[in-house]
């Protein structure tokens, strides 16, 4: 299904493009849609977000993407139990492939920590998406509806001396 995270396992190469295994079809993802550095060899497992599923007759492309912003977002609903029950919820994700992340986080329980419940037990959960990310960065800050107080948090460690901003 569109959207979704799937595993497969590289059978070959051509021209940079990789043709994943699927189990029961065959996943094309694209040299543009790869996580840039990342080495990736045949026989080597992955995950992906399938991107787009073109049907051509009785033959079935099924488009993945390692780069979009919603791989991100699906890695945490499949780490973080308390995104995928609701009780936290992903706002925005912004990123730069290979380089750095950024997730904004609000918690809909006052009493569960969105930051926390992401970062996980000694970093354990941010450190399974970092890892399926080829080491990428990623900075979890907590989402407020007030627009500087989100830019505060979102520029944190940086000490913020002054937020102007334009209600146009």
């Amino acid at each position: 299904r569109k959207g979704s995270i799937i595993s497969g396992q590289v059978t070959r190469i051509e021209g940079g493009n990789l043709i994943v295994n699927l189990t029961r079809a065959e996943g094309f993802l694209p040299r543009s849609e790869q996580i840039p550095g990342e080495a990736i060899h045949e026989t080597d497992r992955i995950r992906a977000l399938i991107l787009d599923v073109r049907e051509s007759g009785n033959q079935v492309k099924i488009i993945l993407s390692r780069t979009h912003q919603d791989f991100i977002r699906r890695l945490f609903e499949l780490e973080v139990p308390e995104v995928q029950e609701g009780i936290v919820e992903i706002k925005a994700v912004e990123r730069e492939p290979g380089l750095r992340a950024k997730i904004a986080v609000v918690s809909h329980d006052e009493r569960v920590d969105p930051v926390g419940a992401c970062v996980g037990h000694r970093g354990a959960r941010v450190q399974a998406v970092v890892d399926e990310l080829a080491g990428e960065k990623i900075d979890i800050v907590r989402y407020s509806d007030d627009v500087k107080t989100y830019l505060s948090n979102a520029l944190n460690p940086a000490v913020v001396s002054q937020i102007l901003t334009d209600d146009e």
